[in-house]
């Protein structure tokens, strides 16, 4: 499989034409077709469903399109790499993180980085702890930054020194805007909008998902979400509540919205995660030590 006929592939994936495809590859159609069949045979499927004027993707073609992507990402991140100076400290560190305001002690140390080592640059992937382990496991992220708890036994970690605080974000005319605090049986028959992993009972065990207790079905869920500014424009036009954290979305006495804890308090730790013995480039090695110093201070 040659990485030329990846990327042949891709943009055939993306323009969803064998002829356009052509034209940006300044190649003949006759030429690619040839390329994709070929391909299509050495990996025993059919990768398009070929219409009179137009293509789409079968469903290997859709796990091809990813894994591609994947693995031309790996590759020119290696060439990447081996193509510098030895002795100049320059390059990407790739940093995996959810939406929590542990971001912050990310940005003070990238930030410290960069200052001293212009030629450092960083690549932020937004994502859930599924998908930032995912990536992590496949070696297409140095680091992950995720909100505890999580099972993290297969990787190396750092706490970070902040926590994230839970509660329900809600329009400020809200009848439970009232209250100073949200109880758990304040928010049954409530319409919730909820994060995914905890709608899909795929969370690990404790923090909100202990909060909430085992029978989701006493909850009225009406949307799940992964990124919490997504679910707060959904709040804003009265959709419901949302179960989030602090300091995501904006909730200062401009905005529509507020922020009320839950009660008990519920805090998460944060963690910075990453593969056990995996060779680090000069950048990334010292993104680790400064993220220590950071959380030793």
């Amino acid at each position: 499989m040659e990485l030329r006929v990846l990327r042949y592939f891709l943009v055939i994936a993306r323009d969803l034409s064998f002829t356009k495809a052509a034209n940006s590859l300044h190649v003949s159609q006759p030429a690619l077709s040839k390329q994709i069949m070929a391909l299509e045979d050495e990996l025993n499927c059919k990768l398009f469903k070929r219409q009179s004027h137009s293509v789409s993707l079968t469903d290997d073609g859709i796990l091809l399109k990813r894994r591609a992507e994947e693995i031309l990402e790996m590759s020119e991140r290696t060439l990447c790499e081996f193509s510098r100076n030895k002795d100049e400290i320059a390059g990407e560190v790739y940093i995996g993180a959810g939406e929590t305001n542990g971001i912050k002690s990310i940005a003070d140390v990238a930030c410290e980085l960069q200052k001293k080592y212009p030629d450092i640059s960083f690549n932020l992937h937004s994502g859930n702890a599924e998908d930032i382990m995912e990536k992590l496991d496949k070696g297409l992220l140095d680091f992950g930054l995720i909100i505890q708890p999580a099972d993290i036994s297969k990787y190396d970690s750092i706490t970070l020194p902040n926590k994230d605080i839970w509660g329900i974000i809600m329009r400020k005319t809200s009848p439970l805007a009232s209250k100073k605090a949200i109880k758990r049986e304040d928010l049954f028959e409530q319409p919730l909008i909820m994060p995914k992993q905890i709608a899909r009972r795929i969370s690990a065990k404790g923090g909100l998902a202990k909060w909430l207790g085992p029978n989701l079905d006493k909850y009225n869920i009406v949307a799940r979400y992964n990124l919490l500014f997504n679910a707060s424009v959904m709040v804003s036009k009265g959709m419901g509540y949302v179960i989030g954290l602090d300091g995501i979305v904006d909730t200062s006495a401009k905005s529509t919205l507020c922020f009320r804890p839950l009660m008990p308090k519920l805090e998460s730790e944060m963690g910075i995660i990453w593969k056990k013995g995996r060779l680090f480039s000069a950048p990334a090695n010292l993104f680790l030590m400064k993220i220590r110093e950071y959380c030793s201070r």
